[in-house]
């Protein structure tokens, strides 16, 4: 009597799906910003079952080290030594809730464009893979990160160190407990700055020891 296993794929894909849009909406509602970074581990886990499922190893482990092991535990990190105000937070929700409700609609708008024209409707991948990759998904990804979209791969880097330079000039605050170094100060400092020079007769250093001696 032989098992039958295929009943075991559809049961998983809903149940990491199921979690992943669960742990998606607690990112956005949960009150403690601790809590929120959490809920985007357990997403990034449930999208790297996913992937796994869908036979693209390399990602699903890819998402597992560097996101997970990596990039989250510096969110957490950053989270809990930028001491939020989050009554401040909280008390502006309301005045940009209509921007933050009009661009979740355009970006919805936009996925379901996306995955309308890509998905619905399709038989047969767009692009078919080459049979000399068809062996490796590695390769293959590696082939058209580095030689088919390599501009576009560029482009997305530069993107990203532009919004880590942003993300780090939001944080700087002027707080009166912060200590900050001033760079031009410290490279253009002399010694004159540091220094000073203290002149006083050989003698004065044993009348204080004497005097010392007499109390």
């Amino acid at each position: 009597m032989t098992f039958d296993t295929s009943f075991l794929f559809p049961v998983f894909f809903y149940a990491f799906a199921g979690l992943l849009v669960i742990s998606a909406v607690r990112v956005v509602t949960a009150r403690n910003p601790i809590h929120a970074a959490l809920f985007l581990v357990l997403a990034f886990f449930c999208a790297s079952g996913l992937w796994m499922l869908l036979k693209a190893e390399f990602l699903s482990l890819a998402l597992i080290l560097v996101y997970v092991g990596a990039v989250m535990v510096l969110f957490l990190f950053v989270v809990m030594m930028l001491d939020l105000d989050i009554e401040h937070l909280r008390r502006d929700f309301k005045k940009f809730l209509p921007i933050a409700f009009l661009m979740g609609v355009v970006i919805v708008l936009e996925l379901s464009i996306v995955l309308i024209r890509s998905f619905i409707g399709t038989t047969a991948p767009v692009q078919p893979m080459l049979e000399e990759l068809g062996n490796s998904n590695t390769h293959a990804l590696g082939m058209l990160i580095f030689v088919d979209y390599v501009y576009a791969f560029e482009v997305a880097g530069v993107i990203l160190l532009v919004a880590i330079i942003a993300a780090v000039a939001l944080t700087l605050r002027n707080r009166k407990d912060a200590k900050s170094q001033d760079i031009s100060y410290q490279v253009n400092v002399v010694a004159a700055d540091r220094m000073r020079m203290v002149k006083m007769d050989s003698d004065m250093a044993a009348k204080q020891d004497a005097r010392g001696e007499k109390k």
